[in-house]
């Protein structure tokens, strides 16, 4: 008798901490809500800027891509977004070095925090798109965001879980980057 009321205990027990375990785990990956427009940068001068444009037209977002975006084209942005993806071609190509586009990136999170506008991080490029400098990006801004959507690809050593869990940022990986066009429509629209 004894055996048997252990063993419904533990297995009551499992199932409350599963049930715990799960609430948790979506609690995590509550979205919260946000404005437009949308002002999407590259952090990392890669195409994928590109992608993350097409998503927002898609999902129906007001917004602007402007891929060396300053501090003065926060104003009037809802939201940034940060699309993290570094290309040695597309620095090259506009002209500015790794320490110069990460001091232009790191000022427009510092000045969108002061002025209240939550960043919302992207990177799209996956796998191919990961290396030294992506990597030191995606360590130093993704903390800085309130929302993460990323291809499930480029997450393949974990990078991006484990900041966005040590950040509490919600993290949201997709197979395909089309697929996130839902995701990021939600992501907008009004609660309530």
């Amino acid at each position: 008798m004894k055996k048997s009321t252990v063993g419904i205990v533990a297995v009551s027990l499992f199932f409350l901490l599963s049930v715990a375990s799960q609430a948790s785990a979506q609690d995590s990956n509550a979205s919260p809500t946000f404005q437009g427009p949308l002002l999407i940068t590259s952090a990392g001068q890669s195409p994928d800027g590109q992608l993350a444009a097409i998503l927002a037209r898609r999902a129906g977002i007001e917004h602007t891509l402007s891929q060396m975006a300053t501090v003065e084209e926060l104003a009037g942005a809802g939201s940034l977004g940060i699309v993290v993806g570094a290309s040695l071609k597309g620095l090259g190509a506009a002209g500015i070095d790794t320490a110069k586009e990460k001091e232009r990136v790191k000022g427009l999170l510092t000045e969108a925090a002061r002025r209240n506008i939550p960043v919302l991080f992207f990177h799209l490029g996956g796998e191919q798109r990961r290396g030294q400098l992506t990597d030191e990006m995606i360590v130093e801004y993704l903390p800085d965001s309130q929302w993460a959507l990323i291809l499930k690809s480029g997450n393949h050593d974990g990078l991006f879980t484990r900041v966005a869990r040590e950040a509490s940022v919600p993290l949201f990986e997709v197979e395909r980057t089309a697929d996130g066009q839902e995701i990021l429509k939600a992501a907008f629209q009004p609660t309530g």
